[in-house]
């Protein structure tokens, strides 16, 4: 179990595949579903638990064959047998189940299915995931994917992955998905709304995924990402997933949220200045969603990282530097409260500023100590060699110490293990 997500997942078991048949009306918020599991037992237990939130189980069958040992809780389900499963052992598990589904509450907020005026979507970062399918909802737990949704005549569905046939079933549209790079529960995302598609232009991967009367502006504001694909991929190495899709909500959200080949953003993240987030939520598709992280504690290598990677953007497209922008979210940084360990921030303060901002900075402080040639070395040799690999902060500390010609040890102990903010070192020459 992770700490910061105790009652989240099994670590009994493993999933490798996951196919989910929905059917969703978004008039009346129904969502009728099975979802099937391909799981494979990792040590001898008589039970395994799935998480799902909000939503009725009307069947469970295992192998098959209808499971009577079912314990419905408001976590989850319980499926008891009568021997000892044992390692190695797999399983097909379908779940049929039906409902409203909603939001969950948390200690960092409502998360999960949210109903929207005119459809639906989904944030699930980090335990929202069974407010929609049963799974194993463990950040180290990845599996593939495929997924068909039907929806009403005039609705739109995009879910997390390559886009696949579309055809009609009693008079209701269904679209297929399919995700084939290991992928955690909480990456997988689902959008259903009056929307329609458009590419990114001539030889641009992917595609904007939005309501038509609001196409010419989304398009206008997302315009930057293929030349933001570039300049990711001149730092970190080709594009890691099969495909990308941005989901452009007619409603102002708070914030934007990645999933696998998918981010999410709202009609206020149109404007010039909101530019940032862009660029912040495509370089997850290197850090968080290929380079995964075994621990919500180590969530700097994801946040750290996509932080950074906004300033990567900002100097390669004409605006502020790295280093004076770095410069600035120091100054900011030191007047605010000193007690955050990035190591290991604890669960209510995993989304704080404060780890995004160290954690780019921790970055900023490694250039200027290996010098930007190295650095850069670093960087595309972490993301390539990493590769949809779940990783842990030791492996990144030795690949950079491998590289650096300084030692690096005060480095690591100031900016990971002590609370107070460190001073960046000396901008070298030609930085």
């Amino acid at each position: 179990m992770d700490s910061y997500t105790p009652r989240s997942g099994d670590p009994r078991y493993a999933v490798e595949r996951y196919r989910l048949d929905l059917d969703y009306r978004p008039r009346v918020n129904r969502l009728a579903g099975r979802a099937r599991l391909d799981a494979r037992v990792l040590e001898p237990t008589r039970e395994l638990r799935l998480d799902l939130v909000g939503l009725r189980a009307s069947k469970v069958r295992v192998d098959g064959r209808v499971h009577a040992q079912v314990k419905h809780d408001s976590h989850g389900l319980r499926l008891r047998f009568g021997r000892e499963l044992v390692a190695g052992e797999r399983l097909e598990l379908a779940i049929d189940y039906a409902g409203r589904p909603g939001p969950r509450r948390s200690r960092w907020g409502r998360i999960g299915w949210e109903e929207l005026e005119n459809g639906s979507l989904v944030a699930s970062q980090p335990t929202g995931a069974p407010t929609w399918y049963p799974c194993n909802d463990r950040l180290d737990d990845r599996a593939s994917y495929e997924i068909d949704i039907a929806t009403d005549a005039g609705f739109f569905a995009a879910a997390t992955g390559a886009p696949g046939a579309v055809r009609t079933r009693g008079g209701r549209r269904v679209r297929s998905f399919s995700i084939g790079v290991p992928t955690p529960s909480y990456l997988v995302a689902l959008h259903v709304g009056e929307y329609a598609a458009y590419d990114f232009g001539r030889d641009a991967r992917g595609r904007l995924v939005t309501s038509p009367g609001q196409a010419r502006l989304v398009r206008a504001a997302f315009a930057p990402v293929p030349r933001m694909m570039r300049v990711y991929e001149d730092w970190f190495g080709p594009y890691p997933q099969e495909d990308l899709t941005i989901v452009v909500a007619p409603e102002k959200l708070e914030i934007p949220l990645e999933a696998q080949g998918m981010a999410t953003f709202g009609i206020n993240h149109t404007a010039a200045s909101e530019q940032r987030l862009i660029a912040h939520e495509l370089a997850h598709q290197w850090f968080g969603n290929s380079v995964g992280i075994a621990r919500w504690r180590d969530i700097w290598l994801n946040e750290g990282f996509a932080c950074y990677a906004e300033w990567i953007w900002s100097e390669a497209s004409g605006g502020p530097s790295i280093a004076s922008l770095a410069e600035t979210h120091h100054a900011e940084l030191r007047r605010l409260p000193q007690d955050l360990l990035l190591a290991d921030p604890g669960p209510a303060d995993m989304f704080d500023d404060r780890v995004y901002k160290r954690g780019a900075l921790l970055l900023e402080a490694l250039r200027r100590t290996m010098g930007p040639t190295a650095f850069r070395v670093l960087l595309h040799d972490w993301a390539v060699s990493r590769r949809h690999r779940l990783v842990l902060p030791a492996e990144f500390v030795s690949l950079a110490e491998g590289l650096s010609p300084s030692p690096l040890d005060a480095l690591w102990t100031a900016w990971l293990e002590a609370p107070g903010l460190p001073e960046l070192p000396v901008l070298p020459p030609g930085a």
